[in-house]
Order: C-alpha cells, then sequence, then structure tokens
C-alpha cells in the first residue's frame, strides 16, 4: 500500500470509475465538516480518495480486494440519505461515501461489485494455472535448457563464421568490381 499512495491520479491505471464523491471523516470535528468532497478513484486493485482532481498524492487508499458495497441509506438523514453507500470488509475500515445522485451511487456499487466479483472468479483458477503450469515450464527450462542453451551457443561459433563469408556473396545481375 505505501508505494500505491505515492501514485498521482492520471498514473493508477486501470481506471474503472473516477469522480467526486463526499467522504465521511473518520474523527467526526466539532468545527470540521462531517463530509468532505473528495475526488475518488477505482482501479483494479485499489480505491483511491484524493483532495480534489488534479492532486498528485491521494489522500488515502486501500486495496478494494476483500470489501463488499452497499447502498446505506442510514448514513445519512437529509435529503441526500438515497445517495450514500459503504464499503465494507470485516475487521478493517468501513468507508462512507455520498454521490451526487442516487443513480451514481447505485453505478459505484454496481462497478465495485461487479470487481469484486471478477476478482473473486479470476483468483482461484488463475494462481492455481499459475502454480503449475508456469512453475514446471520455469523448472524444466532451467535445468534443461540451460546446459543445451550453453552448447547451442557454442555450436553457432563456427556457422557464425561461415555466415560472414556469405555476406560478401555477389547478388544476382551485379559483376564484382575487378580490382
Amino acid at each position: 500500500l505505501e508505494e500505491t499512495t505515492l501514485k498521482p491520479v492520471q498514473d493508477t491505471g486501470n481506471i474503472l470509475k473516477q469522480g467526486y464523491l463526499e467522504k465521511r471523516s473518520r474523527e467526526h470535528s466539532f468545527f470540521g465538516s462531517e463530509w468532505q468532497k473528495r475526488w475518488c478513484v477505482l482501479s483494479r486493485s485499489a480505491f483511491y480518495y484524493y483532495a480534489n482532481e488534479k492532486s498528485k498524492q491521494p489522500k488515502g487508499t486501500f486495496s478494494i480486494e476483500h470489501y463488499s458495497a452497499r447502498m446505506a441509506f442510514h448514513l445519512r438523514k437529509d435529503s441526500r440519505k438515497k445517495c450514500c453507500f459503504e464499503l465494507i470488509c470485516p475487521g478493517k475500515r468501513t468507508y462512507e461515501f455520498t454521490a451526487p445522485s442516487p443513480a451514481e451511487a447505485e453505478d459505484w456499487v454496481d462497478q465495485i461489485q461487479f470487481l469484486l466479483k471478477d476478482l473473486s472468479s479470476l483468483t482461484i483458477p488463475y494462481d492455481e494455472e499459475d502454480e503449475e503450469e508456469p512453475y514446471n515450464d520455469v523448472d524444466s527450462s532451467d535445468s534443461v535448457n540451460t546446459p543445451s542453451h550453453n552448447t547451442t551457443l557454442n555450436q553457432d561459433e563456427p556457422n557464425a563464421e561461415m555466415e560472414e563469408d556469405d555476406i560478401y556473396e555477389v547478388l544476382p545481375g551485379e559483376q564484382p568490381k575487378p580490382e
């Protein structure tokens, strides 16, 4: 997570959704606003939030994996209660947001849920394939190909000299220059 906190908005890669949301602050200050406007970015692996669209450093970021997203009308009592959603992960901080409209809040939730389904469906089979096939390929190429690769290089050296002679071969239709 320390590496991802240094990425500016435009460098987060694979941005799935971005836009302004109001994020509920963790500490409820007597003087400060409970809800703060933040530029939020959802990538394939993390959720970033910035002070504004032009910020280079995120105010915060967290891995989206294992979180779930849902509408959360209970977060506000005012007219914007149907614009609220939250990101929840057991044992981790819950993030609470207010979107500009109920439709926008639902779109954020849908995008996050779609991403999470994608992550969970791809993670298990992908990892199993990764562990079996590439691991074996690496083992076999390291143990089998390394000695033969060196042998091949040694065998190619005489051929390389013969190819140099071929370079100076006269092309059809050209006359050799008199010496």
